[in-house]
């Protein structure tokens, strides 16, 4: 493999990969082709990546004689990188989001963070599995299932979920079978996927990334982010995919910082005053135990923790959430379908329905699609009952929630456990998910990392730092403190 053989790419950071690059040790090329080769022996198992592109190759090829003419465009120069197929890419690949229904349609345009990592110099590996339509078709869904990519399969048991709806994103990262990875969020599918598979994941606030060309739930909530296995590299991807988008409103008033890597810092929890989100926990002992261990290492690293500072009404958002997102669902989704041109025959919420029926022993083999039907029954964004369950939301979660009591408490930011462990795939009764702390900063728009934290039952688990809107800087700060001291991070054998 061209200038890749002296060189081990498990667990290669970026930097290491440029620096590798930047010595003749590497190439692009090289390093393209062992991840090519690594997916072929490894992903018939894993079933993370639907399909690689074909362009993949001349891409690097490209990236290299940039560098050899002396120009390097910046760190994710040459660097492989997999997008969540709900993302879309004007190239030879599709954009599904998992479905058959969308299988034969061609993006025209880059989503504009596509765009960004080809601006940066990345190269586009190939399309991330995940949970069809982002984990919103059915109740009793599969994690990490679609119907175009099948079931995902979380690499440290591969009979445990990968989480959703970044599946395909989060193991293949984890599994090395790319350098990083870019997923999306609605509430939890950035965060549990990378707690679970034991990487790093930042969910953004939203409209730091732009959303445009991306396969939409929820407007209010949606938001592409990296993930990846350090900080550093999370922090990397982050300065690229940040930006302003003519595109999609949100971004005009974001406050973007020209480089996130700027904040990493291994004494950056020091005086930092950290708000320990108590009743996010207690869904597992042994979970809380990690808990409490990460707490003691924050405390020996010079944090001062608030013990406890609980985020108001987290039990009150459940509810207002889901009215938001099924009224918010039909009205995206079918704007994207409307942009994708004549050649998508699928317009309208009952479109997709109806394929489904007719393609059910593909579409609907272990479960339903009953948020569909519920979605199509909802009338316009004017509405009371839409414009009263938005309003409760930012209410509960930002005023009266997150930011209630980290001015209170003088917090820089609230820590919780990410998830539970994995739990075993179940077709027969759809996730078992019994615990998580997405929610909060998801419904609020509010940035969230997660962070290895260590392992229960071999199973990988994560740390998440919450914070008020644009903290991104603050949270990385802490969290590559938090994650130099204790590097929990150990990769799963599936060579």
């Amino acid at each position: 493999m061209a200038g890749a053989d002296a060189f081990d790419v498990d667990e290669a950071t970026v930097a290491d990969l440029q620096s590798a690059m930047a010595s003749g040790g590497l190439t692009s090329l090289g390093l393209t082709e062992t991840y090519l080769a690594r997916i072929e022996a490894v992903d018939p198992t894993l079933r993370s990546v639907l399909e690689t592109n074909p362009d993949a190759l001349e891409i690097a090829d490209a990236m290299d004689a940039e560098r050899r003419s002396g120009s390097v465009r910046g760190p994710l120069q040459g660097i492989p990188v997999l997008v969540k197929d709900n993302i879309d890419t004007a190239d030879r690949m599709k954009t599904t989001a998992g479905s058959f229904a969308l299988g034969d349609v061609k993006a025209a345009r880059d989503a504009f963070v596509v765009g960004q990592l080809r601006d940066a110099g990345a190269v586009i590996l190939g399309k991330a599995n995940l949970s069809e339509w982002a984990n919103f078709r059915s109740t009793r869904s599969s994690s990490g299932w679609s119907a175009r990519g099948g079931q995902c399969r979380n690499p440290y048991d591969v009979d445990r979920s990968p989480c959703g709806s970044s599946s395909g994103s989060g193991v293949a990262v984890s599994a090395n079978l790319c350098a990083v990875a870019v997923g999306t969020e609605t509430d939890g599918s950035i965060i549990c996927p990378s707690s679970v598979n034991g990487i790093v994941g930042i969910k953004p606030t939203v409209g730091l990334v732009s959303r445009s060309g991306v396969v939409p739930v929820s407007h209010s909530q949606d938001t592409p982010g990296p993930m990846a296995r350090t900080v550093a590299d999370a922090a990397a991807l982050l300065s690229a995919l940040s930006g302003a988008d003519e595109r999609d409103a949100a971004t005009a008033s974001a406050r973007a910082e020209p480089d996130y890597t700027a904040f990493l810092d291994p004494d950056g929890l020091h005086g930092a005053r950290i708000g320990v989100a108590r009743k996010l926990g207690g869904f597992n002992d042994r979970v809380d135990r990690l808990f409490d261990d990460a707490i003691a290492a924050m405390h020996e690293l010079g944090a001062e923790l608030v013990d406890p500072a609980d985020i108001p009404h987290t039990d009150e958002l459940d509810d207002p959430e889901l009215e938001v997102f099924l009224y918010e669902f039909k009205a995206d989704l079918e704007a994207y379908l409307g942009s994708l041109g004549p050649s998508q025959p699928h317009r309208t919420f009952a479109d997709l329905i109806a394929f489904n029926v007719e393609h059910a022993d593909v579409e609907m083999p272990f479960f339903g699609q009953e948020l569909f039907e519920k979605a199509a029954e909802k009338g316009p964004l004017t509405e009371h009952a839409y414009l009263e369950a938005l309003e409760i939301c930012r209410r509960l979660s930002r005023t009266e929630g997150i930011n209630a009591v980290m001015d209170e408490r003088r917090l820089d930011a609230l820590v919780a456990p990410s998830n539970a462990p994995a739990w075993r795939t179940d077709y027969a009764n759809g996730d078992h998910y019994v615990g998580g702390n997405s929610t909060p900063a998801a419904v609020a728009g509010y940035p969230n990392v997660t962070v290895p934290m260590g392992f229960a039952f071999d199973l990988p688990i994560g740390i998440s730092f919450m914070g008020r809107a644009w903290s991104e800087g603050t949270l990385i700060r802490l969290a590559s403190a938090f994650e130099q001291a204790t590097r929990h991070r150990r990769p799963p054998d599936v060579a």
